[in-house]
């Protein structure tokens, strides 16, 4: 049994109780004041017939460009004159857009790139180019206004976008810019406080989904680059947001089977794991006329499902890929919410690891019950995946369909690396998934996708940023350094050669032919490019260090030597705190931490006030029985 529900354009009424139960503090952190909700812009709501006129009509090779542009009178009006006008004599359609609507332009129009310069010094000359600056609220735009400086991919992508920034943030903690790697922290903690979660992108039309929860991965990548006692600030929106992943958990019943939203129970009596999941189920606005135009070579009655999965797929970030799909060459048979995706459920771990140190360490009343809840969840759902997920015959991790406990095993894919990179792994699984990527992912420019070219963009031969890295480090981390430099120098090497040939960072590379540029997708391949940068920079600044070492009973799961700044902080409920003088110490969670590591407690944490959250209305649920793939 699967359950749905229809609050995709406003706030879930039941964020409130989940923020109110996680919040310590009612001091708020940001200032912005957001809009009503009958404020904010929604292109496919507000501009009635227009919108889909425009959007079917070719006027734009690029649907994301309607979506982005702002109109110049209210929406409301617009929609009227074209009601009135649209059968006239000699009336144009493009001719109405130009007159009533203000077009986007790219992130980075007009800068020069000056190929002498080296790639690092030209990454770090792209920071400024790519970062907005504090927004207004603007009721005539589609954007979500946020608080602080971000920085945006690039090109058509004008927005901040939740899984890119951990990637970018990479670079920026080389580049020394913590300033602006904590003020995306505190736009991402708005948005938690505001909207419920950190959507796809600050933009209304992505209200409805999100992206690879990297969120505490971020927060624990910021404390080691400052201090532990920076984290403390977001433990509210931390548990917040996981309460958003876990909403409806307590509706699936003991036996297994069933799913609601992103929660699903896979067997009877066993934990609660997750999946990517979309409450709308129609084109998406920003893609709407390829949504659009493959639905309809559907019979009616499959096109909901159809939309709903591709929905979650761009939740996924993987948008798209032979992963979601039971034929690798038809996106109609994409499965993505009938799949247990092992990535997300590693980040997801992290997560609950995250969590529990935190609350550990600041050490009020209460916090290590809840330390010892989030550590047990973790626990629980490492073992739960492991069993799932790897494979002994073939050595690797995969997908898991939910309903027959199915490994997705003829679509072997880089998400296996996300075990490695987070720590769930055994020794014996790390190694094994090792050597296969090394013996058959590892290509001339780095880690290919996957082992299938569908001519999808998150396909063979096309390698992308934070795959690399996660792969690169996820081997580094159970002893296969020669693997991980070996791919990280052939990564660079394909970096540094396409920026002499073309003065550009790309947001993905043909790993596999290094003269061709990469493609698939429904857009050309963008420059820029926010997590590019980001992890060109990190790779190339690797400083290599032994391994802190670990409780009894830990090295089990956690073996090899990796790169104290690259391990994922927290992933192994023992972290890094920076006293006053850079001193690095290993601390418990579990156990109490003694008053001279209190040092920072002093800082309030991030606040969730209630009363600046927007309000999605009532909601609306549908229930439906899924019947077996």
């Amino acid at each position: 049994m699967e359950v749905g529900g229809g609050w995709w354009r406003l706030l879930p009424a039941v964020s409130a109780a989940c923020i109110a139960a996680t919040s310590t503090t009612g001091r708020p952190s940001t200032t912005l004041h957001q809009p009503t909700a009958g404020a904010l812009f929604d292109p496919a709501a507000d501009l009635g017939a227009l919108f889909q006129d425009v959007q079917l009509s070719g006027i734009f090779a690029d649907s994301k460009t309607f979506v982005d542009a702002r109109p110049l009178l209210a929406p409301a009006e617009i929609a009227a004159r074209y009601a009135a006008g649209r059968t006239a004599a000699g009336f144009s359609l493009q001719a109405f857009v130009a007159q009533h609507f203000e077009l986007p332009r790219p992130v980075g129009e007009g800068f020069h790139t000056d190929t002498s310069q080296t790639m690092e010094a030209h990454i770090r000359a792209l920071w400024p180019v790519l970062t907005r600056r504090p927004d207004t609220v603007d009721p005539r735009s589609s954007l979500i206004p946020l608080p602080n400086p971000y920085v945006v991919p690039g090109g058509r992508f004008r927005e901040v976008y939740y899984w890119d920034s951990y990637f970018t943030m990479l670079g920026l903690i080389a580049s020394g810019r913590t300033d602006l790697v904590k003020s995306m922290l505190d736009n991402f903690a708005h948005l938690i406080g505001t909207v419920g979660h950190i959507p796809n992108g600050n933009r209304t039309y992505y209200l409805s989904r999100s992206q690879p929860p990297f969120f505490a991965a971020m927060v624990g990548r910021f404390a080691q680059a400052t201090d532990t006692a920076q984290a403390l600030p977001y433990l509210d929106a931390l548990e917040a947001e996981h309460a958003f992943w876990m909403e409806g958990a307590e509706r699936l019943a003991p036996g297994g089977g069933e799913a609601y939203r992103r929660v699903v129970r896979l067997r009877e009596g066993g934990p609660i794991l997750n999946r990517y999941w979309d409450d709308r189920s129609d084109p998406r606005p920003e893609s709407y006329r390829p949504d659009y135009e493959v639905g309809q070579t559907l019979r009616a009655e499959r096109r909901e499902g159809f939309y709903r999965n591709v929905r979650a797929t761009a939740e996924s970030g993987w948008d798209f890929s032979s992963r979601w799909m039971r034929d690798p060459k038809d996106l109609r048979t994409l499965e993505t919410t009938d799949l247990l995706p092992v990535d997300l459920n590693s980040l997801l771990y992290h997560a609950e690891r995250t969590i529990a140190a935190l609350r550990a360490f600041r050490g009020r009343a209460g916090d290590a019950d809840v330390a010892r809840q989030f550590a047990r969840a973790a626990e629980d759902r490492r073992r739960a995946l492991l069993a799932a997920a790897y494979d002994p015959a073939s050595g690797f991790f995969y997908d898991v369909r939910w309903r027959t406990g199915q490994r997705v095993t003829d679509r072997p894919t880089l998400a296996a690396a996300s075990p490695l990179y987070f720590g769930l792994a055994t020794p014996e699984q790390g190694r094994a998934v090792a050597a296969r990527l090394e013996r058959e992912f590892l290509k001339p420019g780095g880690f290919v996708t996957t082992l299938i070219a569908s001519g999808q963009q998150w396909d063979a031969p096309n390698g992308w940023p934070p795959l690399e890295w996660l792969t690169i480090e996820g081997v580094r981390r159970y002893a296969r350094a020669h693997v991980a430099d070996a791919a990280r120098d052939r990564w660079l090497g394909l970096n540094r050669r396409t920026y002499r040939g073309t003065g550009k960072m790309t947001e993905k590379y043909d790993v596999v032919d290094l003269q061709r540029r990469a493609g698939g997708g429904e857009y050309p391949t963008q420059d820029g490019f926010g997590w590019t940068n980001g992890v060109a920079l990190a790779l190339a600044g690797q400083v290599l260090t032994p391994c802190p070492p670990l409780p009894k009973g830990e090295g089990e799961r956690h073996a090899g030597t990796v790169p104290r700044n690259i391990v994922p902080p927290f992933a192994r409920i023992r972290f890094g705190l920076r006293g006053p003088r850079g001193e690095f110490d290993s601390v418990d969670p579990l156990r109490s931490v003694s008053p001279a590591q209190k040092f920072a407690l002093a800082r309030r944490p991030y606040s969730i006030p209630r009363s600046r959250r927007l309000s999605r209305g009532p909601r609306a649920e549908s229930r439906d029985h899924a019947r077996a793939p």
